[in-house]
């Protein structure tokens, strides 16, 4: 046992204390009491104490007990050999002495444990957990290695990996573990020896124009000499497929390819190869922008739009695709320079597509037009959806049209089927119907599993956040019962008095009981009842609900993509709960803008439009007579977004006969063409996840960087200025392609893609001997070859560490307190005189008793 101190600069205090301690001493103890005396002593020991503590003083007690940690890395790099390390490890504690601790945890760039550090060994587990193994972050795992084992013995970590690092860095690490009593054996480990061919570089050029041959360039490596098929691809549709041969090691290889698109082009080049090691290195993605005439996407609902005829085919490139052609990714979506959506629903475009055309807008300046009709705007389904967001209206009209009394039930499956994103979908869109409903509405919800189960019984909506908590609160259940749940919504709404009383049913699966539907949806369309249903993948009764459907006199959707859910049950409740087609002919109000110069001979008559609301930061270049937008337009981020509320054909009216309607649309599709000043910024990457954005014409004082991935979501990414016009980006991100989106105070923008490549997990490399000797070396560590002498002597003392710092304190205060008891109340003890008159007075008290008894007899 020993005392130990670590903060010994406070034991100085003790000089000036005992120096006046002593003279106070020598002038007031010659003749003091004997209890001056003490508390004197008491007061001089205290103060003392308090003293030592603040000093941190400990008790250190040596114990026998060591422990060894075993890491194995389990990164892609080593793949294949986890068995062979646990073997290793197994043959290495049969060495294990009864004082030392083993414990085991795998690494790659996470961390698990495997065999908790323990005195009693348990066996390797037969399986182990994959993970996530695409990094190899060395300097985490040590730190938590550390954390994991018990901080007052003495350790060794044997660390078993390639010391490929590819996040953090050790060696940045070592000074802290140098500081604590750690010792790291390493053993390299080289990878299983594989075949593997792997394309390590693909260059295409940066821009180009029209009908330009665009130089390609790869390099391959190879560890043998092998036949491969390359295949190239522009924008996810294939363009060449070439068989190749390759020699061992560097095989560069160039083509060439004639622009045939204009925009911002993706190239990707893949090998296909028999018996390869890594599958994750025979893909690379590079960019090209094609620059030439703008470039318009016209999406078309169930009717092809004529939008396209009425454009300048000469000036602008047109694409035609109907809705379920609409691309997922947002390199196929930066190929346009705007969008215009033509009476397409909602219910046909999945959240990431919209979430997709949101990021392309926003940050990337792509234009969007809306175009109404019965299947677009609020009757799309478009209610808080990323379209509605992007949009200068909002789809729900407000306080100008007379709306009619609502009853709406929806019958939701809750069966295990629907279990997941299915059913969080489901909940998220009953939750939009309730907001989309007035105070006086009236709403039920009802899910159902085996049985019936009221969610929200139907009455007047009172307390929407109430009703949503509710919903969201469904969980999943058990079997699927379909007709008891839609006889109870039926029954609920057949006897109230209200315009309109709407069923939404919604299911994934098959009903366990047939029922008498018909009579049940006869019974209701006499009491004004209309059903509507939802079929969620291929397992539900698809037939029986477009029977029900069709019967109901509602509509039924077939639901392949579940994303939709909400827009479907937005769309419904809408069409119930709004008139939303103004079919009376007028004469719109044209405002000044940049379509005013288009009317000056006059404004036609328009047929019917959809009622929308203008958002305040809105410009309304025409409305109809009810004060409802026509036409209206706003910024979105820096993009520009247009609403047009009639729609491209009889509802325009006079329009189509109109001598300036094909001026119109092309001015339209100009106006929504990003308006910024482009930029050339330059984009370099410095190292692995830092990327250099320069302004190269010195004008730009402060850089705004937001980085896009191909499913359009904004990765997390930290921005440093190092000068002015200049900064770096620091992006995790996963191989692929990922997109840069730059703008700076003027108002100037750019967008570039870059290629994010395969990590340095999936090559074939030596193990990083320089880095795994200093990892040894700095902690005292060896470089072995086995693991047979990982249980020798750690050269480090074990043992706990006890602070006594709480116990002086408290031992300090207990003086203190005696030494005010002893001089409030003193040390006075009672003298012999006392207890002789006690005494005698407690006789004669007896005595007086005695004889007062006595006195009592006798009367």
């Amino acid at each position: 046992m020993e005392l130990r101190i670590d903060d010994p600069w406070w034991l100085l205090l003790l000089v000036p204390t005992v120096v006046y301690f002593i003279y106070l001493g020598y002038t007031s103890l010659q003749e003091a009491t004997k209890l001056f005396k003490l508390v004197f002593g008491l007061r001089l020991t205290a103060v003392m104490l308090l003293i030592f503590a603040l000093a941190a003083p400990s008790i250190y007690r040596p114990v026998t007990e060591e422990q060894v940690i075993f890491l194995m890395d389990r990164s892609a790099s080593l793949e294949g050999m986890q068995s062979t390390m646990a073997s290793w490890v197994e043959g290495a504690v049969e060495n294990k002495a009864d004082h030392q601790l083993a414990g085991v945890y795998t690494f790659a760039e996470d961390f698990q444990s495997l065999v908790p550090v323990s005195e009693e060994w348990d066996s390797m587990p037969t399986e182990m957990t994959i993970g996530q193994n695409s990094h190899t972050d060395l300097a985490q795992a040590l730190q938590l290695a550390l954390n994991s084992g018990d901080t007052s013995l003495a350790m060794r970590l044997v660390l078993m990996t390639d010391g490929n690092e590819t996040r953090s860095s050790v060696i940045d690490s070592l000074d802290w573990l140098e500081s604590e009593r750690l010792q790291v054996d390493v053993l390299p480990v080289e990878q299983q020896a594989g075949k593997d061919v792997a394309i390590t570089e693909f260059t295409t050029p940066s821009s180009a124009f029209p009908g330009e041959s665009l130089p390609f360039s790869l390099a391959i490596e190879s560890d043998r000499e092998a036949s491969a098929e390359l295949i190239i691809s522009m924008n996810d549709e294939e363009i060449d497929r070439t068989e190749i041969m390759l020699s061992q090691g560097r095989n560069l290889l160039a083509y060439n390819y004639p622009a045939s698109k204009e925009g911002l082009l993706k190239f990707e080049a893949r090998l296909e190869i028999a018996d390869d090691a890594f599958l994750e290195n025979n893909a690379m993605f590079s960019m090209t922008e094609v620059e030439g005439s703008p470039e318009v996407l016209v999406v078309s609902g169930n009717e092809t739009s004529p939008i396209s005829d009425l454009l300048d085919g000469e000036k602008i490139g047109i694409t035609e695709l109907t809705a379920s052609q609409l691309p997922e990714t947002l390199s196929s979506v930066l190929a346009y320079d705007s969008i215009i959506f033509d009476n397409v629903s909602g219910t046909t475009v999945g959240e990431q597509q919209m979430n997709v055309i949101e990021q392309a807008v926003q940050q990337f300046g792509v234009g969007f037009v809306m175009v109404g009709g019965d299947q677009s705007f609020g009757l799309g389904g478009y209610f808080k959806t990323p379209i509605e967001r992007i949009l200068p209206v909002d789809m729900e009209v407000k306080g100008k049209h007379e709306l009619p009394s609502l009853g709406l039930i929806i019958v939701m499956d809750r069966s295990g089927s629907m279990a997941g994103m299915k059913m969080e979908l489901a909940k998220e869109a009953a939750a939009r119907s309730v907001e989309l409903l007035r105070e006086d509405d009236t709403v039920g919800v009802i899910a159902f599993d085996d049985r019936p189960w009221e969610i929200l019984p139907t009455e007047k909506l009172a307390d929407p956040e109430d009703a949503i908590d509710k919903i969201l609160s469904i969980g999943p259940g058990g079997g699927t019962e379909i007709f008891s749940s839609l006889e109870e919504a039926y029954g609920q709404l057949e006897e109230l008095e209200l315009q309109r009383k709407h069923i939404i049913l919604l299911t994934d699966g098959q009903s366990a009981t047939a029922g008498d539907y018909t009579s049940l949806i006869e019974d209701g369309k006499e009491h004004n009842v209309t059903l509507s249903t939802v079929a969620i993948g291929q397992d539900a009764d698809q037939i029986l609900l477009e029977t029900l459907a069709d019967a109901g006199a509602g509509r039924f959707y077939d639901v392949s993509d579940a994303s939709t859910i909400p827009a479907i049950l937005s769309r419904e409740t809408m069409m119930m709960s709004r008139t939303y087609i103004v079919d009376d002919p007028f004469q719109p109000i044209v405002y000044e803008s940049d379509w005013s110069s288009l009317f000056v001979d006059g404004v036609p008559e328009m047929n019917a439009y959809i009622a929308t609301t203008p958002k305040p930061a809105a410009s309304v270049a025409a409305e109809s007579t009810e004060e409802d937008p026509v036409l209206a337009s706003w910024n979105y981020g820096l993009g520009k977004t247009i609403a047009y509320t009639s729609d491209s054909g009889s509802w325009s009216g006079g329009f189509q006969a109109w001598q300036n309607w094909p001026a119109f649309w092309n001015r339209t599709v100009a106006e929504s063409f990003p308006a910024f000043e482009e930029i050339p910024f330059t984009v370099a990457k410095k190292e692995q996840g830092v990327y250099t954005v320069e302004d190269p014409t010195q004008s730009s004082a402060i850089l705004n960087v937001t980085v896009v991935d191909e499913q359009g979501n904004e990765l997390p990414s930290e921005t440093e200025p190092v000068a002015p016009g200049k900064v770096e980006v620091t992006l995790d991100a996963d191989p692929g392609l990922v997109f840069f989106s730059i703008a700076n105070e003027t108002g100037a923008a750019f967008k570039t893609g870059l290629t994010i490549p395969y990590g340095d997990e999936y090559r074939i490399s030596e193990p990083n001997m320089s880095l795994l000797r200093a990892v040894a070396e700095r902690t005292g560590g060896e470089v072995v070859e086995s693991l047979d002498e990982s249980f020798r002597d750690i050269p480090y003392s074990s043992g706990t560490l006890q602070p006594i710092q709480r116990s002086l304190v408290l031992l300090g205060m207990m003086l203190f307190f005696l030494d005010i008891t002893l001089r409030r109340f003193g040390l006075k003890m009672p003298s012999k005189e006392a207890f002789i008159k006690t005494e005698t007075k407690t006789d004669a008290q007896s005595n007086t008793i005695e004889q007062l008894i006595k006195a009592k007899k006798r009367n």
